[in-house]
């Protein structure tokens, strides 16, 4: 039930995290005295008593007992040892700082534990009971405030000097720090927080939530409004300072208004736009230089000119040397009445029309001819081509009306101006672009491009070169893909070859059909090889066979013959001494310093049955060849029972006897010595 509780108390607490309030309970350690440096327990600390605290607040119980610290919790590292005074420093700062997210109740249980570290001088984290120094524990009504609350706790033969307030996180604010207030000055709000929580607007800031701007003072409100304190923004119509003053229409020039958009004309003025002034001479005054005004009514007027004026405000001088009165270069005066004119040397007159030169003074340059005037008075020179002027003095620039174009240069030869042009034109003004495709430079059916100074043969394939003269490599652009091989003919595309699994123009496709052929070869190949190997495989487990099938019948044959030569060689019973019915006949071939073959050959007979046949040299020559060839022991051909011992000597001479000896005899056995 208790963890069901708690675990509800939790869920609440962390609800309350997010919708009500937030604070800090701070604690702050003084002193602690242990002055005999012993445990909770009467023992006594090694040496000393390294002491550190564990801190837990909860919610109010009547009776404090230990558990969740759903209020917070806190460690402290090692703060001194026995009796000691206790100040941040290093890793631990005071006050002790548990903060909360939850409306403040108004009460708590405090739990203060003293620990002893005795390893080290870092916190021990185990609740071994034996490390216990003290055990604190408290229940307070507190308030939020900024004042600390003084207590002293004493427990067994330890105390504690402590104190302890509650304050609110920044922005909360109230009794239980629920009343949260954040300052802004953006446009959702201008305002501060008071130490109660609520809304303290900034200047020039007003409404619920301080998001109205207070305007300049006098602003007409209905004429105005405001969007930032101190302002006065008028609404259309309306203009001045405090958006007391309507606005005329646009147009109107002379007039006033009562209303937004009116024209009321002024004393003088009239029309639609108060734009025609019915007294102009009186407000203008627009006639100068002592000249009379008179008004004609519909805001116009006239100017009466004293002499010497004129223009419409009588603003301008008459000049009469304006009109340029003074000839042949000479310099006019005006006067206040009239103008004079001061003439050039050589030239005399009112005007200076009358020259003091004559053609007895050969005035004109250049070649020029002198024709006289005003019965001899004056001159005047033809000039020559080239040359003009009163004397013929200038040389004619024939060039500045003749501008060339596409850069071409103006010359003048022989009196001749004409137009130089670059290279690609032609034409008097150098304006026609010379075609260069006219001549058909392009050969074997090429495209002529005309370019500025140059043309450009398009040329096609088959050809190439400036003019598509040249018969064109086909091969020379590597068509052929794949390890295919060119074979070009000058005026025809190029003919590729593709190698063995590839097709296409340019042999770049790959060939499916090829591949299956290759992989359906060495599939063939494959199998050919296997059948070849299982064939000899199968010849050579045959000849095997039939080796051994032959060697069998060959030592058959052998030990027939043998029977039949030892039957031959054999002594008659008549001169053995046998003892026995069965004798065992052992022949030792074994090899020696005389270059004799003994082999061990064990022969069963029967003792009632006589040697009937002497060997023939034939076997004896065979049987010699076969113990020097396969060194075979005879016991193996010939032993039936080892009940008599046959011992053969084998000679390498042919012999044409056979002795047979009886060598010794034990235990019933005959001992036969045959000499070869």
């Amino acid at each position: 039930m208790a963890a069901w509780l708690t675990f509800l108390i939790a869920i609440f607490t962390s609800v309350l995290t997010q919708i009500f309030g937030s604070g800090v309970f701070e604690l702050d350690l003084h002193e602690f005295r242990n002055l005999k440096g012993l445990l909770a327990n009467g023992n006594a600390c090694k040496h000393e008593c390294r002491t550190f605290f564990r801190v837990c607040l909860k919610n109010y119980q009547v009776v404090v007992s230990p558990g969740d610290c759903i209020f917070g919790s806190a460690i402290t590292p090692v703060l001194g040892t026995n009796s000691f005074s206790i100040m941040g420093s290093g890793s631990f700062s005071t006050p002790i700082r548990l903060p909360f997210n939850f409306g403040w109740p108004g009460s708590f249980s405090l739990i203060i534990e003293a620990w002893h570290s005795p390893y080290t001088d870092q916190p021990v984290d185990t609740y071994n009971p034996d490390l216990q120094i003290s055990f604190f524990a408290i229940q307070r009504n507190l308030e939020v405030g900024a004042g600390w609350s003084q207590d002293v706790q004493s427990w067994k033969q330890t105390e504690l000097r402590y104190s302890y307030r509650l304050i609110c996180s920044e922005n909360y604010y109230g009794d239980s720090c629920s009343k949260k207030c954040t300052p802004r000055d953006d446009r959702f709000g201008h305002y501060t927080c008071k130490p109660d929580g609520q809304l303290s607007c900034l200047p020039g800031w007003k409404g619920e939530y301080c998001e109205e701007p207070i305007c300049l003072e006098g602003c007409s409100e209905a004429n105005g409004n405001c969007s930032k304190p101190g302002e006065c923004v008028c609404r259309e119509g309306w203009q001045g300072k405090l958006c007391t003053e309507c606005r005329k229409y646009p147009a109107c020039k002379h007039g006033t208004c009562q209303q937004p958009w009116q024209c009321n004309c002024k004393e003088g003025w009239g029309g639609l736009f108060c734009d025609q002034d019915l007294n102009f001479c009186t407000h203008h005054k627009p006639c100068v230089n002592g000249a009379t005004c008179m008004n004609t009514g519909q805001g116009s007027y006239t100017c009466t000119c004293r002499p010497g004026y004129t223009g419409v405000n009588c603003e301008l001088e008459v000049r009469e040397c304006d009109s340029s009165p003074c000839k042949n270069g000479g310099l006019c005066l005006d006067l206040d009445k009239g103008y004079i004119c001061t003439c050039l040397p050589g030239f005399e007159g009112i005007h200076c029309e009358h020259s003091l030169l004559t053609c007895a003074d050969s005035p004109c340059f250049h070649g020029g001819i002198c024709h006289e005037k005003d019965n001899g008075r004056s001159y005047a020179c033809d000039c020559p081509r080239g040359y003009t002027g009163l004397n013929c003095e200038r040389r004619v620039d024939k060039c500045t009306t003749l501008p060339c174009a596409n850069d071409g240069l103006c010359v003048v030869l022989g009196g001749v101006r004409m137009c130089s042009c670059r290279a690609g034109f032609t034409g008097q003004r150098c304006e026609i672009n010379i075609n260069d495709c006219a001549n058909n430079p392009c050969a074997n059916g090429g495209t002529c491009y005309d370019r500025i100074n140059d043309y450009v043969c398009s040329c096609t394939p088959g050809y190439e070169g400036p003019n598509c003269d040249q018969p064109s490599n086909a091969c020379s652009s590597r068509p052929c893909l794949n390890g295919g091989s060119c074979v070009g003919v000058p005026g025809n595309p190029p003919a590729c070859f593709c190698p063995s699994g590839f097709t296409g123009p340019h042999c770049e496709y790959y060939s499916v059909t090829q591949d299956r052929f290759q992989w359906a070869a060495v599939s063939l190949a494959v199998g050919l090889v296997a059948l070849i190997i299982i064939l000899c495989m199968v010849v050579i487990a045959l000849r095997h066979i039939h080796r051994q099938a032959s060697g069998e019948r060959t030592r058959g044959e052998a030990m027939n013959n043998m029977s039949e030569s030892q039957r031959d060689n054999l002594i008659p019973t008549s001169q053995l001494k046998n003892t026995n019915k069965q004798v065992s006949l052992e022949v030792d071939c074994t090899p020696d310093k005389s270059n004799y073959m003994h082999k061990n050959c064990h022969l069963d007979y029967n003792s009632s049955k006589e040697f009937k046949d002497i060997v023939s040299q034939e076997d004896k020559s065979h049987k010699y060849e076969k113990c020097l060839e396969e060194k075979i022991p005879l016991s193996r051909m010939y032993r039936e029972k080892p009940e008599c011992r046959i011992s053969t000597i084998c000679s390498p001479r042919d012999s044409m006897y056979q002795s047979v000896f009886v060598i010794a005899e034990e235990r019933s056995e005959c001992v036969i010595a045959t000499e070869v």
